[in-house]
């Protein structure tokens, strides 16, 4: 009969897992983004009257609700994952959050749903939230997505030779 021995034991102990920085970065970013669709994102040229998010582009409220999705998942990933992520969803989070700011910035440069209205558009507050919470968004799956994952074995494998 085979015996574990102390050391067999502890392997489960010394598994480095990833740092919780980049998904704390990441929820404050896609909170921020979120934060976004509830403030004018564009105004009518001449005019005070304006359009929040959600009553620009059906794409923005979208796109939050994704990123709260893939939040939710990073978070389960932090919590079951052996090390405390799983790339390829940090990698998508990241992609996302890449995407969410470019067309933020995009929108900001040339507002979009006014060409075919003819509406004079210019952009406000809302836009630039969005794209500072993508960034931050995209920043923060990043800095989760260089951590430690499933494919750190040389590590494991010199920390049990160590011993």
């Amino acid at each position: 009969m085979a015996t574990a021995n102390s050391q067999d034991l502890h392997v489960h102990h010394d598994t480095r897992r990833a740092g919780k920085a980049g998904l704390g970065v990441a929820a404050a970013g896609i909170v921020l983004f979120n934060i976004s669709p509830f403030l004018n994102w564009v105004r009518f040229d001449g005019t005070e009257e304006g359009r929040v998010g959600y009553e620009t582009d059906s794409l923005v409220p979208f796109t939050a609700y994704l990123g709260l999705g893939l939040l939710v998942a990073m978070a389960y990933a932090a919590k079951r994952a052996r090390r405390g992520q799983h790339r390829g969803l940090s990698l998508v989070s990241m992609a996302v959050g890449l995407a969410a700011t470019l067309q933020a910035i995009a929108f900001a440069l040339h507002p979009m749903g006014g060409l075919e209205r003819g509406d004079g558009l210019v952009p406000q507050i809302g836009v630039y939230v969005a794209i500072i919470g993508a960034a931050i968004w995209s920043i923060g799956s990043g800095l989760l997505a260089k951590e430690v994952e499933g494919d750190d074995e040389r590590h494991d494998a010199g920390a049990l030779h160590q011993r």
